[in-house]
């Protein structure tokens, strides 16, 4: 009896793994390529959240000239002018 709760248990973990590790946030799946460590074919340093906000900017104030991205952060003028390029 013990060893079927035991498999129970692993079985019921090994499934909430494996779809916690199937989720993604939205700005996983729609801002950033395939590639890992890039967003919108540039480089990103860490988790290429400088390029999502960015991006994330550009989307509400609906920028559509890559003159108007602006701000402190490389990675942020380039998510920026990823949703120029994509979206104009």
């Amino acid at each position: 009896m013990k060893t079927n709760c035991f498999a129970l248990i692993l079985l019921v973990s090994l499934s909430a793994l494996v779809v916690t590790g199937c989720s993604s946030e939205i700005s996983d799946s729609e801002f950033s390529d395939d590639t890992s460590g890039t967003f919108g074919g540039y480089e990103c340093t860490d988790d290429c959240s400088g390029h999502e906000a960015g991006y994330q900017w550009a989307e509400d104030k609906d920028i559509s000239d890559e003159g108007d991205c602006g701000g402190n952060s490389s990675s942020f003028i380039e998510g920026c002018q990823t949703y120029v390029e994509e979206n104009y």
